[in-house]
């Protein structure tokens, strides 16, 4: 009666193998292709390395008036701009600016490639079914594995650096823009629709003239979440060579340096509010100006 209280799980023999099969494919894999995909994503890493000179070395007044020209273009609030220049100055004063520019760089970076990508996918998401089906799925794989064994891959591919944080920032943060991208074109109102088609609209005037255009509150609601997201990888990012905000909080885990913990975390805090207060704002007035009937 041993076999109903031992699972009958594989031989360790057998794990073994399959296990040293999958490694040593991915392995044949990476030696395969690694040079091509390290090619593929240069460009992507001068850019970032780029930018990161540019907000690093540019004068911080500068870079502090134009964070607070962008933040009242997004959301016309003294308050949360006053409050954006206070916070950026007590970061610079506490010496954590240059970390703080090298994290604003890859998660502004991140936040750009996930709207690039996930957009595209969203919208093809809600044209096909069948492509919804298959997507979501993997979305929710996406979502829920742990961060940590994703970077397993990643971390074989290309090795340590800036790049592999990007891809693991970019995997994490990249579902919530595509299923609001999904549900809000899914959510425009067929009568909308069939308005559009009455009148003659063809197929990408729908999309581009009517779909999307309502769907912004929801898109712009995935772009808010993309951003909390990937702000919330930085930690695990600088565990594969990322600099930023998150190197000193691993330094002060490693050493119990309760104060440097506590300022880096709170600088990557004061970053999480800023976008959330832009974002969300900005989304609440698209909301606002559909529903007075200017779109």
């Amino acid at each position: 009666m041993n076999w109903l209280i031992e699972f009958p799980s594989m031989g360790r023999r057998d794990l073994s193998l399959l296990k040293q099969s999958i490694d040593e494919s991915f392995r044949t894999f990476s030696r395969a292709f690694g040079d091509e995909l390290e090619a593929f994503f240069t460009p992507l890493l001068k850019f970032l390395i780029f930018f990161e000179k540019l907000l690093t070395g540019a004068p911080w007044p500068l870079v502090i008036a134009v964070i607070a020209l962008l933040t009242w273009l997004g959301a016309r609030s003294w308050k949360i701009t006053l409050g954006t220049i206070i916070a950026f100055l007590l970061i610079g004063r506490l010496g954590m600016w240059e970390n703080t520019m090298a994290t604003l760089a890859i998660i502004s970076v991140a936040t750009f490639v996930c709207i690039a990508v996930g957009i595209p996918i969203g919208i093809f998401m809600a044209r096909s079914d069948w492509a919804q089906r298959i997507i979501t799925p993997i979305l929710d794989v996406m979502q829920t594995i742990p961060s940590f064994v994703y970077l397993i891959p990643v971390v074989m591919l290309l090795g340590i650096g800036k790049v592999p944080g990007l891809i693991a920032v970019c995997i994490y943060a990249i579902p919530p823009i595509v299923r609001l991208t999904n549900l809000g074109i899914r959510l425009v109102d067929r009568d909308v629709m069939e308005a559009a088609e009455s009148f003659g609209a063809s197929s990408r005037e729908k999309l581009f003239g009517v779909q999307i255009p309502l769907a912004l509150p929801n898109i712009f609601a995935g772009v808010n979440q993309t951003i909390m997201m990937a702000l919330s990888m930085v930690v695990i990012a600088s565990m594969i060579g990322v600099k930023g905000l998150g190197t000193p909080v691993l330094q002060a885990i490693a050493n119990q340096y309760l104060a440097l913990g506590i300022m880096n975390g709170l600088a990557i805090v004061a970053l999480a509010i800023i976008f959330d207060r832009v974002s969300q704002t900005y989304g609440k007035r698209l909301q606002a100006y559909r529903e007075t009937g200017h779109d």
